[in-house]
């Protein structure tokens, strides 16, 4: 994903026009501090802080360990006693031995010169896909996994979402751009997948990315965005028709305006609405879920 650069009074400041840039939480994006304001005198400060940062590459949960499996009521030949291996090696002849082994429960443990069995892929991952099953990857952990296979693991995922709730519905993919990709489920009766104010859509967004995290082998590159029975797509619209709206007042005024806390990617919805206007421009405050933008004539 690529940087981007600010630069503000402050770290915190900078930081918070990037994620407003970028349409992310802090959670999913990540921060380089270039440059950070200077002590001068009676407490003020010299210079801007300058920041860059870009949204943040998915990555896989630690693996853990196979423990050692037995089969029921069998034990590993480097478990039997010594005096056992030893008297059977003193009153048997090698035949005898092994004919002896294969007819006793000790021959459900493998003997330490056969390979080892295959591991099977035990996770609830689709079928191979024409990259590769991302969850049976002999890749290195650090490779990144394209956007192609990154959408096809969330498509998989809300097909059967979908199933599960007993809807009917169909999974489209459109292109934004080079890095993004937006996922549509189209049918009717979706309202359940939406919630209220799209909460539900905004849970089934942080479980898309928390299933790629379980089966990509490295960094997810690009970013998903999901949309549920046109529900971000009308909102994205009426979003706009309103802040353009509130600019022409701002302009013909003079006198700013601060609009109501908003989601980044909300907040970046207006200001991409506003720099493609004249005599008008944007600036955001507050903190956290109460941050808003406040567009100012130009």
């Amino acid at each position: 994903m690529e940087w981007v650069e600010v630069t503000a009074r402050t770290v915190e400041e900078a930081k918070n026009l990037a994620l407003d840039q970028l349409g992310v939480d802090t959670d999913d994006a990540e921060f380089e501090v270039l440059e950070e304001p200077r002590p001068g005198l009676f407490g003020r400060t010299r210079g801007q802080a300058r920041v860059r940062a870009r949204i943040r590459p998915t990555r896989p949960r630690a693996k853990v360990e196979r423990r050692d499996r037995r089969r029921p009521g069998g034990k590993k030949r480097s478990d039997r006693p010594a005096s056992d291996t030893a008297e059977t090696a003193e009153s048997t002849s090698a035949n005898e031995s092994a004919e002896r082994v294969a007819d006793t429960p000790d021959a459900g443990a493998e003997p330490a010169t056969k390979r080892p069995p295959r591991r099977r892929n035990t996770s609830n991952s689709p079928k191979p896909t024409p990259q590769g099953d991302p969850a049976m990857s002999e890749t290195s952990p650090d490779a990144d996994v394209d956007l192609e296979t990154h959408t096809v693991i969330v498509s998989d995922f809300l097909t059967g979402l979908v199933e599960a709730f007993g809807l009917q519905g169909t999974i489209e993919v459109e292109s934004v751009d080079e890095d993004t990709n937006e996922i549509r489920v189209q049918g009717s009766d979706l309202g359940l997948l939406v919630g209220p104010k799209g909460n539900t859509l905004a849970a089934v967004q942080e479980l898309s990315r928390t299933v790629v995290h379980r089966r990509v082998p490295g960094h997810a590159a690009g970013r998903i965005r999901l949309d549920v029975g046109g529900y971000r797509q009308r909102r994205r619209e009426a979003l706009e028709r309103f802040t353009q709206s509130i600019a022409e007042e701002v302009r013909t005024s003079g006198i700013q305006k601060a609009l109501e806390p908003m989601s980044p990617a909300d907040r970046k919805v207006v200001h991409d609405t506003v720099n493609e206007m004249d005599g008008v421009s944007t600036i955001s405050e507050g903190e956290d879920s109460r941050r808003r933008v406040v567009i100012i004539p130009a």
